[in-house]
Order: C-alpha cells, then structure tokens, then sequence
C-alpha cells in the first residue's frame, strides 16, 4: 500500500503554530496591513518571521520526535509498562517501636 503525504493545508493544520508563521509570511507579501512601502522594512519582517518561524519548527521537530521515541521505547520494554501499572510501596524508614 503506498502511503500518501498529507496536503500541505491538513499538514499544517496538525501544527497550528506553523500555519501561524505560513500565513504572517503571506500577509507581509499581501502588505495586509498597509505598512511595507519599502523593501527595507519587508525585508526586516520577513527575517524576523523566518527566524521565529525556524524556532517554531524546530520546537515541533523535537516534540515529534520525543514523542514517538517513547513511543518506541514502550514497546520494546512493554514489562516497564506493566510494572508500573500497579501501586507504589513506600519504603521509608521503619521505626522500631521503642
């Protein structure tokens, strides 16, 4: 069976920070809000959105990634799993009773 890639829109609608950043981008192109009539400041904004926008991806990168990293440890030791299912003794120190 061959596996089919989302579309970009179902991909970024998983990762609703990403799509934040992808239509910012869109609206400095669009000049959204009137304030970009020099392609200094279009510039600087499109650093600014880039830069935050690569912090973002690599956040969700590294959430992803220990996500399913646990995932896979807790099926090759599915006996941790099982273990701490039941109660906790607590060991402490015990008194003599004197």
């Amino acid at each position: 069976m061959e596996n089919k890639k989302a579309s970009l829109e179902e991909r970024l609608k998983a990762r609703p920070e990403l799509r934040q950043r992808v239509e910012a981008m869109l609206d400095i192109v669009e000049d959204e809000k009137g304030d970009l009539d020099k392609a200094n400041a279009a510039e600087e904004r499109v650093i600014a959105e880039l830069q935050q926008m690569g912090k973002e991806a690599i956040t969700c990168w590294a959430k992803e990634k220990e996500s399913k990293k646990t995932e896979e440890y807790l099926k090759t030791n599915s006996n941790i799993k099982k273990k701490n299912k039941g109660k906790k003794k607590l060991i402490g120190i015990q008194h003599s009773g004197k």
